[in-house]
């Protein structure tokens, strides 16, 4: 919202200087944006009389003038202006002065031998356009000497304020004004009513035929006027706040939209056609050629003001370019009416029009307005452009606005935080129009004023419509009673300043505060560091594809079909990430990046149920291993892709002892080279596997490709146990290596996990430390020398009792798997 100060000042009397204003502005919640002061940098030019012009003597383009200021003294100023001439009047800048235009400091000077001691100004050159043609010529009658800023009304800062969405009433002069005197800062003029006689009946009639189009509206016909430009002040007021004066009739809507927040419309009544403005719903086809120079196609949702040949005006938003008024309208038809603010909101925002009728209305006019401000207006338009004014038409009813609130003054302080005395609480609101209905010792029931729409009014949003009965009832009566309450609580507050609020800090669940994610969002972020410090780089890809490539990574159901997709290929909510990454790296591979280490965290869909969507941890790695001096690069392989899941399950504190593979995984992967990771024969943890040749040459991805996927979801929170004393076993452990001869079709986790159960007290840990299988060795059969490690608790172990030991490793990896100790 922006305004002048003169303008403000027409609406507050007032002798507070402008900083008094921004203060006060700020402190009663009308924040202030920002402060213009066009003046400022052309406080020092003066109107100046040439009274001699002659021909430089020693330069062909330029002219030696004889200035004088005001003063009486004459200055000599070289000046290459074609306009320059005795007897003119002109911008004058003095030694010492700053030029906007050319960001230099005048200073004495002599041109071609002869002296300069001043300078004749251009428009460019005090930054008030783009005209350097010559000078600035002044009018012969403008004051020799006074300041070119204060005779031209420059000196009239323009403010800028920002409006909260509740505020409409401070989306007008008026309404800052009234803000301002109640906090002190002068005495608010009324508006003072017109008294305009009806010379004729009204040359149009309003008909409502829908009431979600308008709830109320007035009308005035003014004929015999001449309309032509708008007077000085008001052009100047508009051109200040960045709007473009038109002509007169125009120029008093816009007024009344800023001035008292008030939009009106005037239609030209030789184009309209028909005797009567009909306010009724779009119909399905129409289209309304606008104001500013656009076609809109209306909907069944828009509200319209129409005559016979169709929609003349998109009710309360913009009128149509057919009926408005210009330099050749005789006769005019004011239009001032109701709007509903949530239709205005949705037209608005359908058609993507932003207007300053539509800001105001959207937040809710003063409804009992209308009828002052149509008279106001007719005389303002007949003062300005003569003619004669006709009766009002009039339809439907003025809203029922009246409402009243109670505040408890104790709750100044309870929910607002500051000590206020009832009188002063009291006061203050009468300042804000708020009329007292009732008071005692502990509250005050006032009248809302009819431009406060936010206060004790019906909220637009309505209960959910499951609320039980009783539920319901109760939240909507505690609504009636606690917003209104605020509501005041707020204005009194405000308007005292909200400064005077004192700061209090939020209160202290207790010492240690809370952790700031939950559980499940630890896992995730853990999750995604474990594979960055494995050198993946974290992505985030779109969570849908091309139906095409989604059906080679899973099922691609129609339940997960987009609609509406934002491209072509990019209509299946995918199966898993792991399709994602795979063609971000066939992309990096067709532009010379073919080694892609990937990783996101992000949702895998298998159906359109809450159920059916996962959280899922998932890499891939493409092409080779990176080079290094100690370990020769290879290509990426199925245990690359084994080794990421497993150290992100093992970080989510996944006992691995209990983690077993089967080879069931997706159709994705390559047969054979790839697995599932299970805790149970049913808890499925991650896939993981060589991704198949199928699926790679379908994204063009050349070379080898691995990837793996972890559910999250799937992944059980783990025990909180109570920390104690670290286990530390005060005798020495034992390690012992077998080599077992087995069937190559033995998976060496069978080994591991016989030999784990072999002595669950004393063996502590198995690992696998060596495959073989070559000519040594029969066919079929592979070597495979695992590690135990037997711990003592009780005493250091004998020969004898690591012999038993050792005795029934053997037996219970033999019984598992038919495993042999290697001779």
């Amino acid at each position: 919202m922006k305004f002048t100060l003169s303008w403000l000042r027409a609406h507050l009397e007032t002798e507070a200087p402008l900083a008094d204003i921004l203060a006060a502005l700020n402190t009663i919640g009308l924040e202030v944006e920002g402060v213009e002061d066009r003046g400022a940098a052309l406080a020092s030019f003066r109107i100046a009389h040439v009274v001699e012009a002659v021909q430089h003597p020693n330069a062909d383009r330029l002219r030696a003038l004889k200035v004088d200021a005001g003063d009486g003294k004459l200055l000599s100023v070289v000046c290459g202006a074609p306009n320059a001439r005795a007897g003119m009047k002109g911008v004058l800048a003095l030694p010492g002065a700053f030029i906007p235009g050319t960001g230099i400091t005048l200073k004495r000077g002599e041109i071609r031998g002869v002296a300069s001691e001043a300078m004749m100004l251009s428009a460019r050159e005090m930054g008030l356009g783009d005209d350097h043609s010559g000078i600035v010529d002044l009018p012969e009658d403008a004051p020799l000497g006074e300041s070119y800023v204060r005779w031209a009304g420059m000196d009239d800062p323009i403010i800028e304020i920002s409006v909260t969405p509740n505020r409409g009433d401070a989306l007008s002069v008026h309404g800052v004004a009234r803000d301002l005197a109640a906090a002190g800062l002068g005495r608010l003029r009324p508006v003072q009513p017109a008294q305009v006689a009806a010379a004729y009946p009204a040359p149009l009639r309003w008909e409502i035929a829908d009431p979600r189009a308008c709830r109320w509206v007035l009308g005035r016909g003014i004929r015999g006027l001449r309309n032509g430009p708008s007077p000085q002040w008001l052009q100047d007021w508009l051109v200040a706040i960045g709007q473009r004066p038109i002509n007169a009739l125009v120029d008093v809507t816009n007024l009344f939209t800023y001035g008292l927040g008030r939009p009106l419309h005037v239609f030209d009544v030789a184009k309209v056609r028909g005797g009567t403005l009909t306010l009724r719903m779009a119909r399905e086809g129409e289209e309304l050629a606008a104001l500013n120079g656009k076609t809109y196609a209306l909907t069944a949702e828009d509200g319209v003001i129409a005559d016979e040949a169709g929609p003349e005006s998109l009710g309360g938003i913009i009128g149509g370019s057919h009926t408005g008024c210009d330099e050749g309208t005789r006769e005019c038809f004011i239009e001032c009416a109701v709007f509903d603010p949530v239709r205005i909101a949705l037209s608005g925002r359908r058609h993507d029009i932003r207007t300053d009728a539509r800001a105001r209305f959207e937040r809710g006019v003063d409804q009992a307005l209308p009828p002052v401000a149509l008279d106001l207006a007719t005389a303002l338009m007949i003062e300005l452009c003569g003619g004669e004014a006709s009766e009002v038409a009039a339809a439907g009813a003025e809203p029922d606005w009246r409402r009243s609130a109670m505040l408890r003054f104790e709750r100044l302080a309870g929910l607002g935080g500051a000590e206020v005395a009832p009188d002063e609480a009291v006061g203050i609101l009468e300042r804000l129009g708020f009329m007292v209905e009732a008071r005692d010792a502990g509250s005050v029931t006032v009248a809302v004023p009819s431009w406060r729409n936010d206060i004790a009014a019906k909220g637009a949003l309505d209960q959910a419509p499951g609320l039980p009965a009783e539920r319901a009832r109760a939240a909507a009566e505690g609504c009636a009673q606690v917003e209104p309450e605020a509501d005041l609580v707020e204005e009194v507050l405000r308007i005292q300043g909200l400064d005077r609020i004192l700061p209090v800090s939020l209160p202290v669940a207790g010492i240690v505060p809370p952790p700031a994610l939950s559980a499940k969002q630890a896992r995730a972020v853990l999750a995604r560091r474990v594979l960055a410090a494995r050198g993946m780089l974290d992505c985030v890809s779109f969570g849908f594809m091309e139906a095409k490539v989604a059906a080679l990574f899973g099922e691609a159901p129609a339940a997960l079909r987009l609609e509406n997709p934002i491209a072509a290929d990019l209509d299946q909510m995918r199966p898993t990430p792991v399709a994602s990454l795979l063609q971000a790296a066939a992309r990096n591979a067709a532009r010379g990046y073919p080694d892609a280490a990937l990783a996101e965290l992000g949702a895998a869909y298998r159906s359109a149920s809450p159920e059916g969507q996962l959280q899922v941890a998932a890499g891939i790695r493409t092409g080779h291993t990176p080079r290094h001096w100690a370990e020769a690069s290879r290509p990426v392989d199925a245990m690359d892709a084994k080794g990421d899941a497993l150290a992100v399950l093992a970080a989510l504190g996944v006992p691995m002892a209990a983690v077993s593979v089967t080879t069931d995984a997706p159709g994705f992967y390559h047969p054979g080279r790839s697995g599932v990771l299970r805790q149970g024969p049913r808890t499925v943890l991650a896939t993981f596997g060589e991704i198949h040749p199928r699926a790679r040459a379908a994204l063009d991805l050349v070379g080898p490709a691995v990837g793996f996927e972890v559910f999250l979801d799937a992944i059980p929170e783990p025990k909180r146990r109570k920390r104690g004393a670290p286990d530390l076993p005060a005798f020495q452990p034992v390690r012992r290596d077998f080599a077992f001869l087995v069937d190559e079709g033995v998976p060496a986790e069978a080994v591991l996990r016989a030999a784990r159960g072999a002595d669950k007290a004393l063996v502590t840990e198995v690992v696998l430390f060596d495959r073989y299988a070559g000519d040594k060795l029969p066919e079929g059969k592979v070597s495979l020398a695992i590690q135990a490690v037997l711990q003592p608790r009780a005493a250091t172990l004998t020969d004898a009792e690591i012999e038993a030991a050792a005795a029934k490793v053997v037996a219970a990896v033999g019984k598992a798997t038919g495993a042999v100790l290697r001779g």
